[in-house]
């Protein structure tokens, strides 16, 4: 009969501290949560380092009331131990999946908002998890990856730095003058307000074509400003260069027929 309120109690106790427990894990995931984001910490990380908190605080409490029930944590951690490695043979997969996770997080080659490819796939990344990255394509298409094929493979992040540069390339004739035609793509090209003055853009002759004379431009803009930047040049330099007499040509061949001479009989 004692077994009953000895039993009893620890079962009551054991209730009690788990419910405790959860309470005091949940304010303290709150409380780191607000921490790091008045702390200005990434945005990806802030996910991972509150639910880091829950759940030791969950592990904590768990060994507590396994302890409630008389039961030895030693030999438990050793039960653990043996089962860990049947455990993390039959998860390999997802266990490599969770750890890329944890590297992608720890060290950020993006993050949420940045415009990314990830093993041949462009897109705005919306949420990094800790088994998957989610984007957003160009055409609004949803791309949910698994980390452990972002972590392994080539990562190209448009937005990782502060400014970015694209090269535009404009035909003009044979017959045209070029220095007339440089100075009109640097005017329309300092002229654009997203355009940056540093580092300044290039202007040059890339190559003397079979039907144009290709000139090269290099501006330099914000990462956000990307394809305003190029759309806007693409259409503006094209108007200018016909307003300044130059023209853009089509490709073209000369034919030349050669008329042979009929044996005189």
């Amino acid at each position: 009969m004692t077994l009953i309120p000895t039993w009893g109690l620890r079962v009551v106790g054991a209730v009690a501290l788990l419910i405790v427990g959860r309470i005091v894990a949940g304010a303290v995931r709150r409380g780191v949560r607000r921490v790091t984001t008045r702390a200005n910490a990434d945005a990806t990380l802030i996910p991972f380092v509150s639910s880091v908190a829950y759940y030791l605080v969950v592990a904590f409490v768990v060994i507590a009331v396994i302890g409630i029930f008389g039961i030895p944590t030693a030999s438990f951690a050793a039960v653990l131990g043996a089962a860990g490695p049947a455990i993390g043979l039959a998860l390999q997969g997802t266990l490599s999946t969770f750890a890329a996770g944890l590297m992608l997080l720890v060290f950020r080659p993006f993050k949420v908002g940045d415009l990314v490819e990830v093993d041949g796939e462009l897109g705005k990344v919306v949420a990094i998890g800790r088994i998957t990255t989610t984007m957003n394509s160009l055409d609004n298409k949803r791309i949910i990856q698994p980390d452990s094929q972002g972590f392994s493979g080539t990562i190209v992040n448009y937005d990782g730095n502060e400014t970015r540069s694209f090269d535009m390339v404009m035909g003009i004739s044979h017959t045209d003058d070029i220095v007339v035609a440089m100075k009109t793509i640097e005017g329309i090209v300092t002229a654009h307000p997203k355009v940056l003055s540093e580092p300044p853009p290039q202007i040059a002759v890339s190559n003397l074509g079979d039907s144009s004379v290709d000139l090269i431009m290099r501006p330099w803009c914000v990462p956000d400003d990307y394809w305003t930047v190029y759309f806007d040049l693409t259409k503006q330099l094209k108007e200018g260069l016909e307003a300044a007499g130059c023209s853009i040509p089509f490709p073209q061949r000369d034919v030349h027929l050669c008329q042979e001479k009929s044996a005189v009989a």
